[in-house]
């Protein structure tokens, strides 16, 4: 993997599918070397922003570029050696082995004249390592847990690797214990190999322990964006989400924390004045 810090920005993008437009005219430039989580109520722009962003998403104009070229005039298999994504809930085929699905990682760096290298399999190893896989190295992916699954799927895009990453809702359908799990593994390969990791987050407590750079969307648009401090507070989750809610200091991290306000938990007074 490359030690230079790369440049990972949009330009005035436009995205949208068939006749819907889903992102106006976003600039963004993602802090390299640092995690940044993107946060947004539902259908606000994430996920398409992040495809966009792999060049699985093609814009309606505007541009996404790396180090200022624009990654369509990247070649693909260069792009694959420089940036990674991992979507939501892949799909292995039947029978697949955790170590199959990670040598796959290698696939951008071999050529029909370069076939597999020593350097390959340190790569396959070290990302074994890194995600507690080793172990499970000659099981079938298929039959795992959601967990060991989900950290299969991390190694393979470790392997590869990519000095930025890319992950959609990386925690998705995992139980508490293992969204933690996950959180860590991305945090250690960021601290340990400066990589620039950009994941789309629901969980905005979360997502403000995690991330040194925080973006809020709305409606295609980025409406804040900073560190956590900066950016999420109540007004900000308000308008962003529609929840009412007090922001607090984590008492662990340090961080904010977000406790919603539902319906039923509103002050006696408001309750009262509640249709």
């Amino acid at each position: 993997m490359t030690t230079a810090e790369p440049d990972l920005r949009a330009e005035d993008l436009h995205l949208g599918y068939d006749d819907r437009a889903v992102v106006s005219g976003l600039d963004l430039a993602l802090p390299a070397g640092r995690i940044t989580a993107i946060v947004g109520a539902n259908a606000c722009g994430k996920s398409t922003l992040l495809r966009a962003l792999a060049r699985l998403l093609a814009p309606r104009s505007g541009a996404v570029r790396l180090d200022g070229r624009a990654l369509h005039s990247i070649p693909t298999r260069e792009l694959a050696q420089r940036l990674g994504i991992l979507p939501q809930s892949p799909v292995a085929p039947d029978g697949l082995t955790v170590l199959d699905l990670v040598n796959r990682g290698r696939s951008p760096h071999q050529t029909w004249w370069r076939q597999w290298t020593k350097a390959d399999e340190a790569a396959v190893h070290d990302a074994l390592t890194a995600t507690g896989t080793t172990e499970l190295a000659h099981r079938a992916v298929d039959e795992l847990s959601g967990g060991q699954r989900q950290r299969a799927w991390i190694a393979m895009a470790v392997a590869q690797g990519t000095e930025v990453l890319l992950l959609d809702e990386p925690t998705t359908y995992l139980d508490l214990a293992h969204q933690i799990d996950v959180l860590d593994l991305v945090t250690d390969l960021n601290r340990r190999e400066g990589r620039t990791i950009v994941m789309v987050l629901h969980d905005l407590n979360q997502a403000c322990r995690y991330a040194d750079h925080v973006i809020a969307m709305k409606s295609g648009r980025v409406v804040a964006e900073g560190t956590p401090a900066e950016v999420i507070d109540a007004a900000t989750v308000e308008d962003v989400f529609g929840l009412r809610c007090q922001v607090t200091q984590d008492p662990v991290s340090g961080t904010p924390l977000v406790i919603p306000v539902g319906r039923h938990h509103q002050p006696a007074a408001e309750r009262a004045d509640a249709p």
